[in-house]
């Protein structure tokens, strides 16, 4: 642990295998995070809230799809490691309650904050992201927005693409004035869906305008067995497709659906959490 954290100098994402690609979050920088819809891309960055949090730095969540009562749901299972469906339906095991008790107390204490305004234009989202890092007590070190192409512009842009190239500007600015990073959660072109071989490439960056361009990291996410639902197979690939201050490459997750959480790659046997936990 002690040597990780001398190598990671941003924020921890909580994967080794992204942190050692990219040594961490930086500050001022704007990552795109993009895959097809049910390859994860909430539940990926939820999950470096959380580690983040748990770590001291202040999150922000902008959720414009998502009403927050979701995304807390979603952060107790998956910090709690308790089925999501059986949490929803209230059938829940004796072993589940203590564990959803511990996790709560863990994110009560978390200094997350969600915003769920829908639409939220980019203006507000900039001021209401600065309100919290004037809030010293906050210690705003995080912002994330899921997702970008839900976002308003400033003005009535001539089409949709520019207007997500002046979302995906501002959120840059944002970056670099608050000096944290921020985390652009972005859908894919449906493009991908006729190809051969489903792997996310910069091209299927949807209405991308700018987001390429302004993006100082881009990860891409891929599941294989988000397209056979038959697949044990819980691999998942985050593809570090393009860091302006350091290497390409991909990184291996395991990611457990049933609590919509990713950890690190534990190899492509089945995983049994209470087995791996010696319990």
């Amino acid at each position: 642990l002690y040597e990780r954290k001398e190598m990671v100098t941003g924020v921890p994402t909580g994967f080794k295998d992204v942190d050692k690609l990219t040594a961490g979050l930086q500050a001022s920088d704007l990552i795109v995070v993009a895959a097809r819809p049910g390859m994860g891309k909430t539940a990926f960055c939820l999950n470096i809230a959380t580690h983040a949090a748990f770590e001291g730095v202040g999150v922000a969540i902008f959720s414009l799809e998502m009403a927050k009562e979701q995304l807390v749901l979603r952060m107790l299972c998956s910090e709690a490691r308790v089925d999501n469906s059986k949490l929803r339906s209230g059938y829940l095991g004796e072993r589940d309650f203590p564990k959803l008790v511990m996790a709560a107390g863990r994110l009560a204490e978390a200094p997350i904050y969600i915003d769920d305004t829908p639409a939220i234009s980019i203006l507000e989202l900039r001021a209401k992201a600065r309100r919290l890092v004037r809030d010293r007590e906050k210690k705003l070190g995080l912002v994330i927005v899921d997702y970008l192409q839900l976002m308003r512009g400033m003005a009535a842009a001539p089409n949709r693409e520019q207007e997500i190239s002046e979302i995906s500007r501002s959120l840059k600015a944002l970056a670099k004035e608050l000096s944290i990073p921020v985390i652009a959660i972005s859908q894919l072109n449906r493009r991908v869906e006729d190809r051969g071989d489903k792997r996310p490439m910069m091209a299927d960056l949807r209405e991308s305008g700018a987001i390429e361009q302004d993006a100082d990291v881009i990860l891409f996410i891929y599941r294989e067995a988000a397209y056979n639902p038959k697949s044990d197979d819980k691999t998942a690939e985050v593809n570090v497709a393009k860091q302006r201050n350091g290497p390409t490459g991909t990184a291996l997750l395991t990611f457990l659906n049933e609590y919509t959480r990713f950890e690190d790659y534990s190899g492509r046997d089945e995983y049994d959490f209470d087995e791996a936990q010696g319990g």
